[in-house]
Order: structure tokens, then C-alpha cells, then sequence
């Protein structure tokens, strides 16, 4: 579990960083910027998929109510 986590932000720092890096120079290299904003997307979308919805159903927070009439 834990290693899928580093593995996540690492692919996040790593995309990040090659993207910077094609938009640092003279000549912007759109292959490798590219590939960077993919590499870092794949790990936003890996990071994502983990994390649970807090949203949940309205009949999960209303108490069982039984009519007595």
C-alpha cells in the first residue's frame, strides 16, 4: 500500500518536473512537454482512484421511521 502511494507521487513529481523542464529552454520541445503533462496526469488519475466518495446516499443518514398509525 504504501509503495503505490510513493509510486504515485512519484510519477506526479517526475511528470511535473520533465514538463517544466520542455517549457524551460529557448526551444520549448512539445514531444517531451507532452509526455510530461501524461506522466503526471497518470498519476493524478492513479491518486483519484484511490480516494473514497464522501458522498452518500440520503437514506443512509435518515433513521428507519415505522409508522404507528
Amino acid at each position: 500500500m504504501k509503495y503505490s502511494t510513493y509510486l504515485n507521487y512519484l510519477l506526479i513529481f517526475i511528470g511535473s518536473m520533465v514538463a517544466i523542464y520542455a517549457q524551460a529552454g529557448v526551444k520549448q520541445d512539445v514531444v517531451v512537454l507532452i509526455l510530461g503533462i501524461i506522466i503526471l496526469m497518470f498519476g493524478l488519475y492513479r491518486i483519484s482512484s484511490t480516494l473514497s466518495s464522501k458522498k452518500q446516499s440520503k437514506e443512509s443518514h435518515e433513521p428507519n421511521q415505522k409508522d404507528d398509525a
